[in-house]
């Protein structure tokens, strides 16, 4: 079991001892999207839910959430991220909404968990904002983009 980075040698969960590795940049981009109705669609373009205005509103939960990504996350480190992006594209051919949301911070980890937790709470305030005109929206695709710095180098998603 000592293999394994979140146990130790006794198989009992701990986070990792990163206190003897050097900050780096690092940044992470992550993706999503929420299927629904061309009608719910069409309300959230018109901003005409009761509401309010529902891509601001998940904006701002995407971010928030990204900031308490290690109260959220078993073992995730808490980090000072010098910033959160979250940004939508309304896509009829869903029809629906994708997330695409980006998080850089100057640490000794990585801040890929706090880019797919801002997807996924924004996908998620989106359903939350729009479920009283469409229960049958799906969240799906939430996926690591890229993610660069640290050890381990860059990684991009192929296909």
């Amino acid at each position: 079991m000592s293999d394994l980075t979140h146990t130790d040698a006794d198989g009992r969960a701990r986070m990792v001892d990163v206190s003897g590795k050097t900050p780096s940049d690092r940044t992470a981009v992550a993706t999503g999207a929420i299927r629904m109705s061309s009608s719910t669609l069409e309300a959230i373009r018109a901003n005409s839910l009761k509401k309010g205005d529902v891509l601001a509103v998940a904006r701002v939960g995407g971010i928030m959430a990204a900031k308490r990504t290690s109260d959220l996350i078993p073992l995730c480190h808490p980090l000072a991220l010098t910033d959160i992006g979250v940004e939508f594209a309304l896509d009829d051919s869903l029809p629906g909404i994708r997330v695409t949301t980006h998080a850089r911070t100057h640490e000794k980890t990585g801040v890929e968990m706090e880019a797919l937790t801002a997807a996924a709470i924004a996908l998620l305030t989106i359903y939350d904002m729009a479920k009283s005109i469409d229960r049958g929206m799906m969240i799906t695709e939430i996926a690591l983009l890229e993610k660069k710095g640290g050890a381990s180098g860059d990684w991009t998603r192929t296909g």
